[in-house]
């Protein structure tokens, strides 16, 4: 990602594609994810396996709806991302759709070699 405002596209696609491997890589190599249920994953092999994990469960018809954004530049090179989402297709244990909810995902990105990239990262649930 050449900018910091492609990353809430780039972690939609990669969520809705179910691709665990996209978004680890959307992290530095030792970056954290918390995310949706709950899971803490540090470092991207980690993150990659925790989001396999929730594929399979959870969030294994899952589809991301992209809200409102506001980034904020910490610096040259620095930005705090809150992006806002609804979540649909999520499926109970015996795979009922469960009640769409609304998401906010919080990031400090960096600017890196690669791009930018999520140190540090907090995928939950919010209120309306």
């Amino acid at each position: 990602m050449t900018q910091a405002s492609d990353f809430p596209r780039a972690f939609a696609t990669a969520f809705s594609a179910q691709n665990a491997e996209a978004i680890a890589a959307l992290f530095a190599e030792d970056g954290s994810f918390h995310a949706l249920t709950g899971h803490w994953a540090e470092g991207r092999s980690t993150i990659a396996k925790g989001m396999q994990q929730e594929f399979a469960g959870l969030s294994r018809m899952a589809r991301l709806v992209t809200g409102k954004t506001a980034l904020r530049p910490l610096g040259p090179g620095a930005a705090v991302l809150h992006q806002r989402f609804v979540v649909t297709g999520l499926r109970d244990a015996s795979g009922a759709e469960l009640p769409r909810i609304g998401a906010l995902l919080t990031a400090v990105l960096v600017a890196k070699g690669e791009g930018w990239l999520a140190l540090t990262a907090t995928f939950a649930m919010v209120e309306g």
